[in-house]
């Protein structure tokens, strides 16, 4: 675990400032639960909206275990619509292109402000347009049940989309038409929501394991479809086939090996993008080869963990987010894949798993000469996704390895500053490309391990000049004034503001 206090974040620090911090790092109580006997089933969503009295300005939040798969987002942005509510505040943990209905909300001031951890698609460039009234607040997965469980993000309904469901509202992720894994994202939501609604497609008599517990949840409704489990998996959740890619994937699990971190009992995490996946495929070589057994892997689990925690090369998985169909089939089944909340995952001011990781490998967009990384907007500045776990894990982990291309469509990776901080340099400790590895001058333990191997060790700003001998100097961006959100670390504190171009 690495300490971020005085962490650099380059220039404009802190030029926007709701809050600097979460007003109360402790969780408040958890509201009292329901009676188990009342009649909780309702026909129909306008019922749901009737019975919880849902106004104007009103805080609804969702999930996002069916990715771009889901639809009760969607389903419920149409009902806000019918209504026409004004000044809705919308906290989903994340959104895809399949909300693209939240757009014209947005251009009407139906809704008014968001709090998410991911964004893109259609919502995305509506925001990174200047559309979106209050500016777009961006969290961590571990900053967001903080913030709801502190009390800084207050959430008056909650809609969580569940595959699997009594009439009562008990549920899981498991099982279903529409198993999406665990249930992770939806946890803090359940427990501190002013008013809880379980949406389901498959009710069944008896639930079994729950995530989702029915003293907790107000209203069930059973719906047509919550959405398409099949989408669970995007292109940002599969291996990559591109030589670059597996090329980098190869060099991040030999010097993971080479400094000594792959053995006996190790824990590890792989963001969500392909050449990160890759690396999971060489690091399990390795461990078959040196006869290693991991303790356990975390985060969004997919069919790579599952395969080796089926072959006993890891004892267990902690799984905030099944990343495939794979994974939602092994969490149903496997008592050693264990579903975990955001908060157990993540959560800054609590126990968690993010803080025993040996390793974690992520994705850039962009990276500076400070090792600041962006994965929350393009090089031209729009916003095409968010931190997730980036910062998080970041963080708590030993070693932070970034795996990216130097070069992406003629467009350099290395920047002298990135064009918007989501994960601060100090978080991060070795940069893997395709035409050098760059270790972070803080890791000075790492830096003295790899003296004597072959591996192209450089400074950060080689990297940056062999990236301009290729492609020359871009042109410096210009931006407007105009806010249109900030990134918040997982503390609460501002790290970045985003301005409309």
């Amino acid at each position: 675990m690495k300490n971020s206090l005085g962490r650099f974040v380059g220039e404009g620090f802190l030029p926007f400032t709701t809050s600097n911090a979460f007003v109360n790092k402790k969780r408040i109580k958890i509201p009292e639960k329901k009676t188990t006997h009342q009649e909780k089933m309702v026909a129909s969503l306008s019922e749901v909206f009737d019975k919880l009295h849902i106004t104007d300005g009103m805080t609804l939040s969702f999930h996002h275990h069916l990715r771009d798969g889901d639809k009760v987002l969607s389903l419920v942005a149409a009902e806000i619509k019918k209504r026409n509510l004004k000044n809705m505040v919308l906290a989903p943990s994340s959104i895809f292109p399949c909300h693209h209905n939240l757009v014209e909300l947005i251009e009407h001031k139906n809704v008014v402000q968001i709090y998410t951890n991911y964004v893109n698609g259609e919502v995305a460039d509506a925001i990174s347009q200047g559309k979106l009234a209050k500016p777009l607040i961006m969290m961590t997965h571990g900053g967001r049940p903080q913030a709801i469980e502190s009390g800084y993000l207050k959430i008056d309904v909650a809609f969580i989309a569940c595959p699997n469901a009594d009439s009562q509202g008990n549920g899981n992720g498991f099982f279903g038409v529409n198993a999406c894994g665990s249930l992770g994202y939806a946890i803090s939501d359940m427990l501190y929501a002013d008013k809880k609604v379980v949406i389901t497609d498959h009710i069944v008599p008896e639930v079994g394991e729950c995530e989702i517990k029915s003293e907790y949840i107000d209203y069930v409704l059973k719906v047509d479809s919550i959405g398409d489990a099949q989408k669970i998996v995007s292109g940002t959740t599969k291996i990559t086939k591109d030589p670059v890619g597996l090329k980098i994937a190869k060099e991040a699990a030999h010097f993971l090996d080479l400094a000594g971190i792959i053995q006996n009992g190790f824990s590890m995490q792989t963001g969500a993008g392909g050449t990160s996946l890759a690396v999971a495929h060489f690091v399990k070589e390795i461990m078959i080869e040196k006869n290693i057994k991991a303790s356990f892997a975390s985060g969004g689990i997919t069919g790579y963990f599952t395969s080796m925690l089926e072959e006993g090369l890891v004892d267990r998985l902690y799984d905030v987010q099944s990343f495939d169909l794979e994974a939602v089939s092994s969490i149903g089944k496997n008592a050693n894949h264990l579903a975990i909340s955001a908060s157990s995952y993540a959560n800054p001011f609590d126990d968690n798993i993010v803080n025993q990781l040996d390793f974690v490998i992520l994705g850039a967009t962009e990276v500076d000469v400070h090792f600041n990384v962006n994965v929350t907007t393009s090089s031209l500045g729009n916003i095409i996704g968010g931190s997730g776990g980036h910062a998080d894990t970041a963080y708590g982990a030993k070693v932070t390895m970034i795996v990216t291309p130097l070069i992406k469509s003629r467009i350099p990776i290395i920047k002298e500053a990135v064009t918007t901080i989501t994960t601060p340099g100090s978080d991060v400790d070795v940069i893997v490309t395709d035409r050098g590895i760059a270790i972070n001058p803080l890791r000075q333990d790492l830096i003295a391990k790899m003296k004597d191997t072959n591996m192209d060790i450089v400074p950060i700003e080689e990297l940056w000049q062999r990236a301009h001998r290729i492609t020359g100097i871009p042109a410096k961006l210009s931006f407007s004034q105009d806010v249109i959100g900030v990134v918040m670390y997982r503390d609460g504190t501002v790290i970045d503001t985003i301005y409309r171009k």
